[in-house]
């Protein structure tokens, strides 16, 4: 199991990244959120999950291990393959997932291109249960220190083209508001905030 990968980007697709690890690129599929965070030529670690199949190896990768965590929890369903969970976290950041499945929410889910109103059903039911014993243990560990969490995000924005002060500032604010945050929700949250100001 390849469980996380670190190195230079070689190049960003539409829907991978090649990452150098040892001399070796390794091809990992990701979410568009997660490659909009990657930059060629800069060093990036991602969380993964490996997939095998008769046929292929397929690396897919994540910006957090809660991302990682429900990838792997939404193909224990029926009927859900790992193209169609990676689907379902590239519409649906962790945080909105969790609260769809746990209330039950099925137009959430359904907003998913694959995933019917029998298919939103079946991941409420069989998920809400896994998800609440996931939120509660699994969200710890993906807490970043403050300040460690703090410069990874402004990395992460300045990556995207935005100035290192607007970026610092927007993060701050981010932090400011609250604690227990998580480098996904943080930059998330400093998007939006630039998002306003541009």
């Amino acid at each position: 199991m390849i469980s996380s990968v670190r190195g230079e980007v070689l190049s960003v697709g539409l829907d991978h990244v090649v990452v150098e690890v040892g001399g070796v690129g390794f091809a990992v599929q990701a979410t568009p959120a997660t490659l909009a965070t990657l930059r060629r030529g800069e060093e990036a670690r991602l969380h993964t999950a490996l997939v095998v199949r008769e046929d292929s190896l397929t690396l897919f990768g994540f910006a957090d291990a809660d991302a990682r965590e429900l990838f792997g929890l939404l193909q224990t369903v029926s009927g859900i393959g790992p193209r169609l969970a990676l689907a379902t976290l590239a519409v649906l950041d962790p945080d909105k997932l969790r609260a769809a499945l746990v209330e039950g929410n099925i137009t959430v889910l359904t907003s998913v291109p694959g995933i019917g109103r029998k298919g939103a059903e079946r991941l409420t039911l069989e998920l809400r249960d896994k998800v609440t014993a996931l939120g509660a243990t699994g969200d710890a560990p993906a807490v970043t220190a403050p300040g460690a969490l703090r410069a990874e995000v402004v990395e992460a924005l300045a990556g995207l083209g935005f100035p290192a002060k607007q970026a610092e500032q927007a993060v701050d604010k981010v932090l400011a508001d609250g604690d227990g945050h998580t480098t996904a929700s943080v930059l998330r949250a400093a998007l939006a905030t630039l998002g306003r100001k541009r």
